[in-house]
């Protein structure tokens, strides 16, 4: 091979290599295009929490409750940033969340009624760190129709954790 093709082969492959350094990485973003922050819930009995959005991130905290509501408050490729009610933060795969929406008590217990009204029938006493489905719960009132157990029941808007003051959520 004459030396002249040599040199630009070799200069050739230089500026490749240099280039391909010198590039801007761009991740994958397949970011879900819902809103954030919003509401989801765990999908398993155990989840990691990581410190990163990754696999090679350490595990920061192991949760064991299925249906625990978590906060979204950020994303990045399947990860997803997550908080729960005490205000932990880490990420969590996308594949161990779902969209259905959850509630934890978080006062020392709640009560539940047959309607929308304090001087309605009570139907039960739900305690501290009980997780609930939300059934309904109109932005155009103060309470939320939530389901724990075989317990249904509305309970005013406060008192648990995993809705946004004034959201509607319709089951």
């Amino acid at each position: 091979m004459p030396q002249v093709l040599r040199k630009f082969l070799y200069r050739f492959m230089a500026l490749a290599i240099l280039g391909s350094l010198t590039a801007p990485i761009v991740a994958s973003a397949q970011e879900s295009g819902l809103p954030i922050p919003r509401f989801v819930a765990l999908r398993s009995d155990k989840v990691f929490l990581r410190s990163g959005p990754g696999l090679r991130y350490p595990k920061v905290w192991i949760y064991h409750r299925r249906n625990m509501p978590m906060e979204v408050v950020s994303e990045f490729d399947t990860w997803r940033k997550v908080r729960d009610w005490e205000g932990s933060e880490g990420w969590v795969h996308q594949s161990l969340l779902i969209g259905s929406r959850h509630v934890i008590v978080t006062d020392e217990n709640i009560t539940l009624y047959s309607a929308a009204d304090k001087n309605a029938r009570k139907i039960a006493l739900v305690s501290a760190s009980v997780i609930g489905r939300i059934e309904d719960c109109p932005a155009t009132v103060d309470w939320c129709q939530l389901r724990f157990g075989d317990f249904e029941g509305w309970a005013p808007r406060h008192g648990f954790w995993g809705i946004y003051e004034g959201e509607n959520v319709e089951g």
